[in-house]
């Protein structure tokens, strides 16, 4: 059963300031926080402390200030310090392991500068399983359904490049559930969850569906997107748009308030040229 939306349209262009910062390849949200992480700052010179960690530290960077943040001093644990980051939700890092198997996978609140710096928390996962049209190797990004992942329902989610949709509890699933998501092309959409719907969103390719998960149910569910009032653009101007690399997010406001993104980009990136945000509200 599908359920009607009535969208509102917004279109903006994003300064040359704010570009220079969403580019870099290294940048996660951390959707708890204002903060973007930036970089390390630890190496193999680095100090060692008790039980092979490692002293380093963080860059964060506050959008709403424009202010970086330096977090030094932080103890590095070991696992953590021979592995990569593969994204981040609700202030935890999904970290998998360089050095050993490429499925040993872990969540941490290293990049999070709230808790203590002495006591970095890590929780392994179970180990990654493919399915016939997945590829675990190359993560899209993930999603969490709590900022605690002690909490007794709490789900955290990865979305590969392919088809595949992994799940699991943290400390309670000893496998991942994989899903297949039900239309191909995926590769430009973005998992999320809604805490007001308590479901996993992720768009359909052309944003006229949405795809979505709840905590409990393997079986998709689908809702219908009509957007409305769309703006009276020149025919060269929406060519221009469907010419450039396109990423859809289902995105959600404190407030319970939902929004269709639409984030537009040349591809290769030019410095002349500013990404294109169409921002579409929920009715």
């Amino acid at each position: 059963m599908s359920q009607d939306s009535q969208l509102l349209f917004r279109l903006s262009k994003l300064s040359h300031r704010n570009k220079d910062v969403f580019i870099q390849k290294s940048v996660r949200l951390f959707s708890t926080s204002p903060y973007l992480t930036v970089c390390n700052v630890w190496d193999d010179a680095l100090r060692f402390v008790e039980g092979n960690s490692h002293y380093g530290g963080i860059i964060l960077f506050d959008p709403a200030k424009e202010e970086v943040l330096r977090v030094l001093e932080k103890i590095v644990p070991q696992e953590l310090y021979n592995s990569s980051l593969m994204g981040a939700s609700q202030g935890w890092g999904f970290f998998s392991q360089q050095r050993s198997n490429h499925n040993s996978v872990c969540i941490s609140d290293l990049y999070n500068p709230l808790p203590s710096k002495s006591n970095t928390k890590m929780i392994p996962l179970p180990p990654l399983t493919s399915m016939l049209y997945g590829q675990t190797k190359v993560v899209w990004n993930v999603a969490m359904s709590s900022s605690s992942p002690h909490e007794e329902d709490c789900v955290v989610a990865i979305k590969f490049l392919g088809r595949q949709l992994s799940m699991c509890k943290p400390g309670r699933d000893h496998a991942w559930t994989n899903r297949l998501i039900p239309f191909d092309c995926a590769e430009n959409s973005n998992l999320m969850y809604s805490k007001k719907d308590q479901r996993f969103y992720l768009p359909a390719p052309g944003s006229n569906y949405l795809c979505s998960w709840d905590l409990h149910n393997n079986d998709p569910k689908f809702n219908e997107l009509v957007f409305h009032n769309l703006p009276q653009l020149p025919h060269s101007a929406w060519e221009a748009l469907d010419s450039c690399f396109r990423e859809d997010h289902w995105v959600e406001s404190p407030s319970g308030q939902s929004f269709l993104v639409r984030w537009y980009s040349v591809v290769p990136s030019l410095r002349s040229k500013d990404p294109i945000v169409m921002v579409f509200r929920e009715e």
